[in-house]
């Protein structure tokens, strides 16, 4: 009989997978290593269960102990199952931004889950940093993974990673690609890579909002590069020992957008059902593509499973909330307004301009068209409305028709959004489409903005 003595004992050995509709346009062999094999889903069942163990040889974690770690959620995973086999309790400090998915999961392997806010700097007493450093020194019997400095981290895909991949490729890899977050598999896997082949090249997956890359090119830690950003299980707004920067080749940053629509992608076009930065990381591989040439390997590694997104990037409604939502066809005119609500609100000619005012003001908008016998005559907006109040303190009490502008332009609702964009100017601020049957609604800079 064939059977593994514990979980622990089916981590690693995960497939090669070659990648065919994404990558067509690449002229090289790109293969995926698809970590969710792994029982936890996720690479980081490899180094979770390593620096448990060079813990335990040497002391760092006694029996009946705590574990505590600041983790996304999949070194989380990772040192649950290790935890559950060898008899530890488990603390994993996680970051607000994390997927709902990451935090049941881990409670429902038993862990405990402290929640800090993610916009706050690493120092900060609420960061999730400082809150796992702390617990460890509170906790009696405890042990603080550290996973972002813990060189047992790097040295798992050193000895487990790397040779899995040299072995699958019988060394014909070329390049390695991944995304980047504590560094252990850049480093480790990329250590392992160019000692067996120096000309072999390593390339990280960065995200805006992270420091690596620039840090790489010019050695310069920059404050201003970081800010927040949605992409999960990449990038860093501090330097982790773990990232061994003279192994690495080059970075390139992908956005939160491509990176979310990339990982349905995958879903959809190559049926690998892989988590947030495995979109990031074959986003990554096509912006990289100048750098491989026709007969290489590339080899592209997918951290974690799709599973731990299924609220996120996998929902319609989320994606659509944040202009992540691919649109199959150009927008129109007509797709700028399909959401209002408001019927077109107009004043006449011989009105009043406190009229005007008092319309503009109910409704909370910025310009109106106006009208006379004949249609639309003119058009008054906040500009033109200042401007003549500076030239007379009793605007307000003229005809429309006095201080109007031009009427603002009409367009048809197939008219592309970049014509309609093209119309709206200094001079003439909104656009008006015609829906039909004497039904116009009007488009604004607010609109156009909204549908980028």
């Amino acid at each position: 009989m064939k059977y593994a003595e514990n979980i622990l004992e089916t981590i690693g050995n995960t497939p090669l997978v070659k990648l065919n509709k994404l990558t067509r346009d690449i002229d090289a062999l790109v293969l995926a290593k698809v970590e969710t094999f792994n029982p936890g889903n996720s690479v980081k069942d490899r180094m979770a269960v390593k620096m448990v163990e060079d813990a335990e040889a040497d002391g760092r974690l006694k029996p009946g102990g705590t574990i505590i770690e600041g983790t996304s959620g999949n070194t989380g995973m990772g040192l649950a199952l290790a935890a559950i086999v060898k008899g530890y309790k488990l603390i994993c400090v996680i970051s607000d931004k994390q997927s709902k998915e990451k935090i049941d999961i881990l409670r429902a392997v038993g862990a405990e889950v402290v929640v800090c806010p993610t916009n706050v700097e690493p120092d900060d007493p609420k960061s999730y940093y400082s809150v796992s450093r702390r617990l460890a020194e509170e906790i009696p019997n405890s042990w603080y993974v550290n996973q972002y400095d813990n060189k047992s981290n790097a040295i798992a895909h050193y000895e487990q990673t790397g040779p899995e991949i040299w072995e699958q490729t019988d060394g014909k890899i070329d390049h390695f690609v991944v995304g980047v977050g504590t560094g252990g598999t850049i480093s480790g896997v990329g250590k392992y890579l160019k000692e067996k082949n120096p000309n072999i090249k390593i390339w990280g997956i960065d995200t805006y909002g992270s420091v690596f890359k620039k840090y790489h090119e010019t050695g310069e830690f920059d404050h201003n590069e970081i800010y927040p950003y949605i992409t999960e299980g990449i990038g860093e707004d501090i330097l982790p020992a773990n990232v061994d920067f003279d192994v690495i080749d080059g970075f390139t940053k992908v956005t939160d957008k491509d990176g979310a629509i990339y990982t349905r992608k995958l879903a959809k076009e190559e049926g690998i059902f892989v988590g947030n930065s495995a979109g990031s990381a074959i986003k990554g591989v096509l912006q990289l593509k100048e750098h491989f040439k026709p007969g290489q390997t590339v080899v592209v590694l997918f951290h974690d499973s799709g599973t731990r997104y299924v609220g996120k990037m996998f929902n319609d409604d989320w994606m659509r909330d944040r202009g992540f939502l691919e649109e199959e066809e150009m927008k129109t005119a007509a797709d700028l307004v399909e959401k209002h609500d408001l019927e077109l609100i107009t004043a006449r000619t011989e009105e009043l301009v406190s009229h005007a005012i008092e319309r503009m003001k109910k409704y909370n908008i910025s310009q109106i068209p106006v009208l006379d016998s004949k249609g639309f005559a003119g058009s008054l907006d906040e500009s033109v409305l200042f401007k003549a109040y500076i030239e007379n303190k009793d605007v307000a009490d003229l005809p429309i028709r006095e201080i109007m502008s031009p009427p603002f332009p009409v367009v048809s609702r197939t008219t592309s959004v970049d014509e309609v964009a093209r119309m709206i100017n200094r001079e003439n601020k909104a656009v008006l489409i015609d829906l039909g049957e004497h039904n116009y609604r009007i488009i604004t800079k607010h609109d156009i903005i909204s549908s980028i």
